[in-house]
């Protein structure tokens, strides 16, 4: 399951941007300087599906961002997949943060479960439970269990996630992507030491989001 070498824009927008910069560019010939709209939504498009790739930390120990965004959510809860107390981080994307999904561990994943679901704004609580939403649990070497759950937001309608159970994720491996605005969930053992604060903008791989017990 290795979707990587990668270009600098992500795979899965191709599509949407030779669509855009093609209609832009027939547009500036039919209408003239009155296709600069197209052409900003273009470029608009090729931002949203930038991909750079990432320097993984070395700490062994750490849970990585899964995504670009902002922190909306710390808590203790129940993981819904692994039906277990937990802490909760929750990373929000906007239309402007880059939307590939990072595992933020090591490890096996023991379970894939999509579950269809509504719209709603992804920054609000209850988008966690009903907005349409894809749930990656990984078992670590050391038999730690972490979920990861993306979440469709109020524009975005298409979840793409590649990985499978008995799938092996490394820290930093890119395993989904979700289109145009969305959350991702992460559920922690309540051993875990937070390591970010509601507000602190992160970044997918390079924030370390908590420290796992050792």
């Amino acid at each position: 399951m290795n979707h990587y070498p990668h270009p600098i824009l992500a795979r899965e927008g191709w599509p949407y941007i030779v669509g855009s910069v093609v209609l832009a560019i027939v547009l500036s010939y039919v209408i003239g300087a009155w296709s600069l709209p197209f052409w900003l939504l273009a470029l608009f498009v090729v931002q949203f599906f930038r991909d750079p790739a990432r320097t993984i930390p070395t700490q062994k120990n750490a849970v990585l961002s899964p995504a670009d965004g902002r922190i909306v959510v710390v808590e203790r809860t129940e993981d819904p997949q692994l039906k277990q107390p937990a802490i909760k981080v929750s990373v929000f994307m906007n239309v402007f943060n880059v939307h590939s999904n990072r595992s933020p561990v090591d490890g096996t994943v023991t379970q894939v479960n999509y579950h269809a679901g509504s719209f709603l704004n992804a920054s609000m609580a209850k988008a966690s439970t009903e907005n349409e939403r894809n749930a990656v649990s990984v078992r670590m070497d050391n038999g730690t269990e972490v979920t990861f759950i993306q979440i469709a937001g109020l524009v975005a309608r298409r979840i793409l996630c590649y990985a499978k159970p008995g799938d092996r994720l490394a820290r930093g491996q890119r395993y989904g992507f979700i289109r145009f605005g969305s959350r991702v969930d992460v559920y922690l053992p309540l051993s875990a030491t937070v390591k970010v604060a509601i507000g602190d903008k992160v970044s997918a791989t390079h924030t370390i989001l908590a420290e796992l017990a050792e």
